[in-house]
This record gives C-alpha cells, sequence and structure tokens, in this order.
C-alpha cells in the first residue's frame, strides 16, 4: 500500500477531512491533498504530526510495516 493510501485510509477512518488534516499540519488544503493523490512524501515535521495525532508509528505510516504500535 502507497503512503498515500495509508494517510487517506487514516483520515477516514478518523473520521477528518483533509481540511482538518492541512488545518492539523498548517498546511493549505490543496498541498495535503497533493499528499493523498500525488506520490509526494509528508515532511518530518508533518510525518511527526501525523504519527502522534493517528498514534500509529512513522514507518506505518510510512509503510515500512503493517504494525501500527508505536515504539514508546
Amino acid at each position: 500500500m502507497p503512503t498515500k493510501d495509508r494517510l487517506r485510509a487514516l483520515r477516514l477512518e478518523a473520521n477528518r477531512t483533509q481540511i482538518q488534516i492541512a488545518k492539523l499540519l498548517h498546511i493549505e488544503g490543496r498541498t495535503y491533498q497533493r499528499l493523498e493523490l500525488e506520490d509526494v512524501l509528508p515532511s518530518t515535521r508533518h510525518l511527526l504530526t501525523l504519527s502522534d495525532f493517528y498514534q500509529v508509528s512513522v514507518d506505518y505510516l510510512l509503510c515500512r510495516t503493517d504494525r501500527r504500535a508505536v515504539n514508546r
């Protein structure tokens, strides 16, 4: 599963809109939309914010693992 699909699935699971997630990341809605539509990876800062928000590991967001667990 590409990262863009994982981001979309997590957003829908959290019952959030693209605009809501864009605001969380302090970016334009159109910029977030590109993350779900194209093979554009989020910045490190955004990956960390998304990881905290969805309570999943960065590796999960990047599709390096199917384990959601965050090692803390």
